[in-house]
């Protein structure tokens, strides 16, 4: 940012303080390529002012900019290209990032303020599947994100233990469960039984009203509905958590729906209080056609509450307990008109608050291009990925470095990584389609493309010996080569801003593979520990690679083996 004001402050000086700072800035382009400069300034804004065309005041320009703190000022049509000092500027980007480590990117957007972050809330009594991967790992690269910036994310798993799908469970255990079947492998047979429900309930519809009449006793305190209920959250928890064990996500809570049932009376009480609900065909609303929205349905006609009824309580929970100063939602495309309606009856009951809440939607993981449904028995397990991943980086770390001490660590971290990396790559608004063996591969715009690059930066950095390079003599680089890394690394800190302002960590998997990309391009066409004045400039930038990849993998939830 500070060769961007410098440059800013020339044109500024330029034109005799007929532009602002912040006008000047906001106007400053990178160019595409490197043969046109560093930053560029658009004169088109002063034809105005100056009665001339654009290309006439780009050389004038030129000629009032003193070179000093550049290499080079040029006119090239209507822009003035800026040529920035290489040696001086990757002098002190190295020597920033040297002194600074993972902290380098650090910065204050947040104040300390606290963020909510609701993400992965999977269905109890359902394995988790690829279907659950992406609210699960954008969730939590954001947490990490957001604490760069200096919020304090609060990653809340909102379970989705309540609701009918209890009362179809409970019902196809009571007509085909068996006790012995579920000891011995809770998630696959209940799914199995709720898979099966469905398969009959489409010739005998009449299952359905028993399903709703099991969930009204659970609502109602039923002693058998309720332990049986307890039963199946209780195995699913301990195998969601062996899941996010292998991912390496923790969470700060796990208060799923049910936790709210004692809290939705005062919900349907200050809508009653403020004249918000609506009776309409025996079930109780609130209005929304001001906000171009379908009425929210707050009670059913049987008195069972909805969704939208819970979280109305969460969210007001959330805000009384954290204080946020936003709360965020990661949760699929499809529910984005539920959130606008959750949005909307908290404005009406008079929560302005309801502003900082933020729909964090994402696109859809395909299979062969065909959505995966857990109803119709077209799943594709998280587990089972996750381990056919590692199985993949296990062969091919037994192909190219069959000696590599920790093999089966390095190849869970790698296969695992290489899973999470692939969904963070993909813009979250974005579908995609699945295949394993694209997505582990150690070559392309892959996760373990990233990692074996920040190997091989610890490799050479290993190669060299001991060298205290904090305190070595770090001229500074200037090749073209170097440029090009340097540029990258030094636009880290902007990557972090854009990613948490945009809620989107697919900048940070791009950014990561770029500069990858051109460090291995460097790497190709120089000797770095050829013994010179300029080896401990070219050491210092291969650490601040490795520095900057680790962390941009860590912002990621993926480590960074040291070899590969």
């Amino acid at each position: 940012m500070k060769q961007k004001q410098l440059v800013a402050q020339a044109i500024v000086d330029a034109t005799e303080g007929q532009l602002s700072l912040d006008e000047v800035m906001s106007k400053i382009e990178v160019p595409k390529t490197y043969d046109l400069g560093d930053y560029a300034f658009p004169t088109f804004i002063l034809a105005k002012l100056y009665h001339k065309a654009p290309q006439q005041i780009a050389p004038e320009l030129v000629e009032k900019i003193s070179g000093d703190a550049f290499d080079k000022v040029q006119a090239v049509g209507p822009y003035v290209n800026f040529f920035i000092d290489k040696k001086a500027f990757s002098h002190n980007i190295l020597n920033q990032i040297l002194d600074q480590k993972e902290a380098f990117g650090q910065q204050d957007l947040g104040h300390g303020g606290n963020v909510p972050i609701d993400m992965s809330s999977p269905n109890i009594a359902k394995p988790m599947s690829m279907g659950h991967l992406r609210s699960t790992v954008i969730g939590n690269s954001l947490a990490e994100l957001l604490k760069k910036a200096n919020y304090n994310p609060i990653k809340i798993n909102h379970l989705g233990d309540w609701g009918t799908q209890f009362g179809k469970l409970i019902e196809a255990y009571k007509l085909w469960g068996s006790e012995e079947e579920v000891r011995q492998d809770p998630i696959n047979t209940l799914l199995k039984y709720y898979v099966h429900f469905h398969q009959v309930d489409e010739e005998h519809p009449e299952l359905d009203d028993e399903a709703r009449a099991w969930f009204k006793k659970l609502e109602d305190g039923d002693k058998e509905a309720t332990e049986l209920w307890q039963w199946f959250r209780d195995e699913s928890l301990k195998f969601f958590k062996s899941i996010y064990a292998k991912l390496g996500i923790e969470f700060d809570s796990y208060n799923g729906e049910s936790f709210y049932n004692d809290k939705m009376d005062e919900i349907v009480s200050i809508l009653e209080d403020k004249n918000l609900l609506q009776e309409s065909r025996g079930a109780e609303i609130v209005d929304l056609e001001k906000y171009g929205l379908n009425p929210a349905l707050i009670k059913k006609t049987d008195g069972t509450t909805l969704y939208i009824t819970r979280d109305l309580a969460a969210a007001l929970y959330r805000f009384r307990t954290y204080d946020f100063v936003k709360s965020l939602y990661v949760v699929g495309n499809e529910q984005t008109n539920h959130f606008k309606q959750l949005k909307a009856v908290l404005k009406e009951m008079g929560y302005d608050w309801s502003d900082d809440i933020h729909h964090i939607q994402f696109g859809l993981i395909t299979s062969g291009g065909k959505k995966l449904s857990t109803r119709k028995g077209n799943i594709i397990l998280l587990e089972d990925v996750l381990n056919d991943a590692v199985d993949l980086a296990k062969k091919q770390i037994a192909e190219k470095n069959p000696d590599l001490p920790n093999k089966d660590q390095v190849a869970e971290e790698v296969g695992v990584g290489a899973v999470i990396f692939h969904d963070l790559k993909n813009d979250r608004l974005n579908n995609f389609d699945f295949n394993l063996e694209e997505v582990v591969r150690f070559e392309g715009e892959t996760g373990p493309y990233v990692q074996y690059s920040h190997a091989r930066a610890m490799s050479i950095l290993r190669k060299a010996g001991q060298i205290d390079l904090e305190n070595a003599d770090i001229a500074g680089l200037q090749d073209e080569g170097s440029w090009e890394v340097v540029r990258q690394l030094a636009n880290f800190p902007a990557m972090i801003k854009r990613a948490v302002e945009e809620y989107e960590p697919s900048v940070i998997a791009k950014y990561a593979i770029q500069l990858s990309k051109s460090f291995n391009k460097y790497y190709a066409h120089t000797k770095v520990l050829t013994d010179d004045a300029e080896k401990n400039s070219r050491l210092a930038m291969v650490a601040s690679v490795a520095a900057v990849l680790k962390e941009s993998l860590r912002l990621l939830g993926v480590k960074a083996p040291d070899e590969m």
